[in-house]
């Protein structure tokens, strides 16, 4: 049986790995308790190296939190520079968020917080060593390395070092993410999180992000496809946020989510849980899509963009080109030229085709489709298969 997991005690480890004592605020705590309880609770659930695997995710996390509290405390005035007109991009999940991230932050006027720099945050790169600080040559020598051992890796996220990051990685130094709950069977952890108040993770992600433009500076761009759950929060963290809606087939989204989180599964418990996934994963893609439509339900159609997965495959400089119209955002001759050259080196299916089905995890397009049919008669979403 694997070892149970101590919040205190990791909490002291983390300020013995920093040698700092004190973070900014001890919002990060609730959640932290959460997770605590639910692994320990399912720690039958867990092999010796998925709770290793783990532990050393909280503690990654915890010494984040302490590394950037510090920072911040000795350069407050970071704290007053404005994030201005950021854009947020979300769905539901495997809807071409990443896709759409990608060709945003190829354009060099836009700035989005990388892979890197998210796992190695202090001290902030500069504009000039965003892609050769020595941390970020370090990581890509190790996805390489991945890449070569595991080829595969490739066909379900099309990411890199160099390449911008979910927000979740950052959002879990709050122990608030959508993320964490995907690492097991965590019911305690999953209320929790689609219940609580996201202000503090949103706040926190705002001083996460005025500590990386410390010296890169830029138009924020920003992805998670969970942004969709707490948009009243987003709005009351950045009032002049602009907000990007990417659809695709959600019967097609849902097998895609059920197979990304069964690698999860894998890592953490060394077995899939397929009954978890298909109970568990379709009612969170539904539930991305029935949040983003009850805030417009609110608030009205245009304080979000939509875009098309479908179109943005068939022609995305045409499609990037249009969305960049209704952004009020100018398009360049740069911003063109880097999103073309990102495309001529990240062709689809690159690595190979990232292939599911909604059957291995007993579900059907059917069975699913009372789920999806307040979204699918309000949006024309091109079907696939």
């Amino acid at each position: 049986m694997a070892e149970l997991l101590v919040a205190d005690a990791l909490i002291e480890e983390a300020r013995k790995a920093t040698g700092i004592q004190d973070f900014d605020s001890e919002t990060y705590r609730e959640g932290l308790d959460v997770l605590v309880r639910d692994v320990n609770a399912h720690s039958d659930n867990y092999n010796e190296p998925g709770m290793a695997r783990m532990k050393g995710d909280i503690l990654h996390w915890l010494q984040n939190r302490l590394l950037v509290s510090d920072y911040l405390r000795q350069k407050p005035e970071l704290l007053t520079r404005p994030i201005k007109r950021p854009i947020f991009v979300m769905g539901i999940p495997r809807t071409g968020t990443t896709l759409m991230s990608n060709l945003l932050a190829a354009d060099p006027a836009r700035r989005s917080p990388l892979a890197w720099e998210i796992d190695e945050p202090v001290p902030p790169a500069t504009s000039a060593t965003l892609k050769t600080d020595p941390r970020a040559l370090a990581k890509l020598a190790q996805e390489k390395a991945m890449l070569e051992a595991y080829p595969e890796a490739g066909k379900y996220y099309r990411g890199s070092a160099i390449y911008p990051n979910e927000c979740v990685f950052f959002m879990a130094h709050d122990f608030k993410t959508l993320m964490i709950e995907s690492k097991g069977v965590l019911p305690e952890y999953k209320e929790f999180i689609f219940s609580c108040d996201m202000t503090s993770a949103y706040e926190y992600h705002k001083k996460f992000l005025q500590l990386l433009q410390q010296d890169a500076p830029g138009v924020w761009n920003v992805k998670k496809p969970s942004h969709s759950l707490w948009l009243e929060t987003i709005f009351k963290v950045y009032p002049d946020a602009r907000v990007i809606w990417t659809h695709r087939d959600p019967f097609s989204a849902t097998g895609s989510l059920c197979s990304i989180i069964s690698l999860n599964h894998m890592a953490h418990m060394g077995r899939i849980d397929n009954q978890w996934l298909g109970e568990d994963y379709p009612w969170q893609a539904a539930e991305h899509a029935n949040r983003i439509m009850d805030f417009r339900d609110k608030f009205g159609e245009d304080k979000i963009i939509d875009v098309h997965y479908a179109d943005l495959l068939n022609d995305p400089i045409g499609e990037t080109k249009k969305l960049y119209a209704k952004l009020g955002d100018e398009w360049t001759a740069e911003a063109e030229a880097g999103i073309q050259g990102w495309l001529d080196d990240n062709p689809q299916d690159k690595f190979g085709r990232h292939e599911y089905k909604l059957a291995q995890y007993g579900l059907t397009k059917e069975g699913l489709e009372p789920l999806f049919e307040r979204y699918l008669s309000r949006y024309d979403v091109a079907r696939e298969g």
